[in-house]
C-alpha cells in the first residue's frame, strides 16, 4: 500500500537528515524534491502546491531543539501536514440509534461497491447490527448473483425483486422489508455509473429521494488516481454524499487519490478496502496512514488486528506458556492460523516501525506460512505437544505427508528448538536483567 510514495519520500528526506541545521536553502531543496514526488504520485497539482507551501512556512518558523535533528523536525512537520491533508482525524459511520439505518453505495463501474457492501455488512454484523443487503444493480450481468453469493457466505439476507428493472422500487421495498422483519441496517448496492450519464444519475438521485439514506458512501478505485478524484467531485455535486471508501488500496503504490480526495471534494474518507477477503476492511485513520507513508509503521492497527483474532484469556495462556518455556507446535499452529487471518505477512510487517521501506524489495511469500502449517499438521498430537520425540523416521513420515523435503522439516524443527532455547535464556534471571536494560536503551519516546 503506497509503497512507491513511501520509498520516494524516504529518499527525499534523506537529503536533509545529515544537515546540521535548517536553512531556507536546504528546506527548499528538500521540498522541491518532495513536490516532484507528490506530482509523480498523481497528487492534484493545487493540493501538492498548498501542501509544500504549508510545510515550508512551518519549517522556516521552527527552531531546531538540541535533542532534535533537522531531519526529525521536517519529518514531524510533514507527518502533521499529511495527517491534516487526509482529514485530520477519523470519522465515524453514521448509524441510527432508533429506526433503520440505510447506507447507499454509489460510484463508478468496477470500483468495488458490491464486494465492499458485503465487507461492511460482515463488519457491522460483528457489532450486533441486523443486516440486509439490497441488490439494486439491475444492469451489470450477474451483479445480483454476486451479492447473493457474498451474502450467503456471511449469513446476511439479500433482497431483490426477480425480473424487476426498477432500481428505485427495489431499494424502496427493501427498506419496507427490513422494517417488517426487524432488521436495523440496510446496505443498498447500486449500479456503477458515469457522472456524465444523465439518465443513470437521475436514477441514483431518485433512489436517494426514495429511501432517504442515513449515509451515502462513494466507493472509489484508489488506483485510478486523479480520475477518481474528479469523478468523486462530480458525484458529490449531484448527490452530496457523506463519506468516501478507498477500494483496492492493496494495489495502490502511488497514493495520489488517498492524498488528494479529501482536499478536493471536502468529504472524509471513512474506510479502506483492500483485497477480496470479506474481512479486508479498515477504518480510515489519517494519522496512521501518514505514519505508514513516512515508514514509521502503524503499531496501533497491528495491535487491533491481533486483538480481533486472539481473546484476552488466550493471550494470557500464551504468555504463561512462553514464560514457562512450554510453547509447543500445537501453540505454534494456532499462532500461524491467527496471523493468516490478519492479512499478508508483508502488510503486517509494514506496520512495524522502520520495517516498511526495508521490505520494498524483500521476497516475503505467504506460501512459506502455508508450508510451515502443512508440516505441523502432518505431525501427530503427541509430536506437536512433545517435539523431542521427532526422530529420523518420524521426520521422514512428516515430510512425505506434508509434501515437503526432509531438509525443510529439519529446518523448521531446528528453528523451533532455537526459539525455545532463546525463550529459556530470556526467562532466566540474567536474561530478564538484559531485557530490562534493552528496554531502557530502546524505549519508544
Amino acid at each position: 500500500m503506497l509503497e512507491d510514495l513511501s520509498l520516494k519520500l524516504d529518499k527525499a528526506l534523506k537529503k536533509i537528515t545529515g544537515q546540521g541545521r535548517l536553512t531556507e536553502e536546504n528546506i527548499s531543496d528538500t521540498l522541491r524534491e518532495i513536490r516532484r514526488v507528490l506530482l509523480d504520485a498523481d497528487v492534484n497539482y493545487k493540493v501538492a502546491k498548498k501542501f509544500i507551501d504549508d510545510v515550508k512556512e512551518k519549517a522556516l518558523g521552527k527552531e531546531v531543539l538540541a535533542s532534535v535533528t533537522p531531519g526529525q523536525l521536517i519529518t514531524k512537520i510533514i507527518y502533521d501536514e499529511l495527517t491534516e491533508l487526509m482529514g485530520g482525524s477519523d470519522k465515524e459511520l453514521t448509524l441510527n440509534p432508533s429506526g433503520p439505518t440505510v447506507i447507499l453505495m454509489v460510484g463508478l463501474q468496477g470500483s468495488g461497491k458490491t464486494t465492499f457492501s458485503a465487507k461492511l455488512a460482515n463488519d457491522l454484523q460483528k457489532k450486533k447490527r441486523k443486516l440486509l443487503l439490497t441488490a439494486a444493480d439491475i444492469y451489470r450481468p450477474a451483479a445480483i448473483d454476486q451479492l447473493q453469493t457474498l451474502g450467503k457466505s456471511i449469513d446476511v439476507p439479500v433482497f431483490t425483486i426477480d425480473g424487476s428493472k426498477d432500481a428505485v422500487k427495489i431499494a424502496k421495498e427493501s427498506v419496507a422489508y427490513a422494517k417488517e422483519n426487524g432488521l436495523d441496517t440496510i446496505i443498498i448496492d447500486t449500479a456503477g455509473r458515469l457522472h456524465v450519464d444523465e439518465e443513470l444519475m437521475r436514477e441514483i438521485v431518485s433512489i436517494k429521494e426514495a429511501v432517504k439514506p442515513t449515509e451515502i458512501l462513494f466507493v472509489v478505485d484508489s488506483m485510478t488516481g486523479q480520475d477518481a478524484v474528479n469523478s468523486a467531485k462530480a458525484f458529490n455535486d449531484k448527490l452530496e454524499f457523506d463519506g468516501i471508501v478507498l477500494s483496492k488500496m492493496d494495489g495502490d503504490s502511488r497514493g495520489g487519490c488517498a492524498l488528494s480526495i479529501k482536499a478536493v471534494v471536502d468529504k472524509p474518507v471513512k474506510f479502506i478496502s483492500s483485497g477480496e477477503k470479506l474481512d479486508a476492511i479498515e477504518k480510515f485513520y489519517p494519522d496512521r496512514l501518514a505514519s505508514r507513508i513516512l515508514g514509521k509503521g502503524d503499531v496501533i492497527s497491528l495491535v487491533e488486528k491481533a486483538q480481533e483474532q486472539i481473546g484476552e484469556k488466550e493471550a494470557e495462556d500464551l504468555e504463561k506458556k512462553l514464560l514457562s518455556n512450554k510453547f509447543d507446535f500445537e501453540d505454534f499452529l494456532k499462532q500461524i492460523k491467527m496471523i493468516k487471518k490478519m492479512g499478508s505477512l508483508k502488510s503486517l510487517l509494514s506496520m512495524v516501525p522502520g520495517m516498511g521501506n526495508q521490505l520494498a524489495d524483500a521476497d516475503i511469500d505467504d506460501k512459506q506460512l502455508a508450508r510451515v502449517e502443512s508440516i505441523i499438521q502432518s505431525m501427530t498430537k503427541k509430536e506437536r505437544l512433545n517435539p523431542k520425540v521427532l526422530n529420523g523416521s518420524r521426520r521422514k513420515r512428516i515430510a512425505r505427508g506434508s509434501g515437503n523435503t526432509i531438509q525443510e522439516v529439519n529446518r523448521l524443527i531446528k528453528q523451533f528448538n532455537e526459539m525455545q532455547k532463546m525463550m529459556k535464556m530470556f526467562n532466566s534471571k540474567g536474561g530478564k536483567k538484559k531485557m530490562k536494560r534493552l528496554g531502557k536503551k530502546y524505549r519508544f519516546n
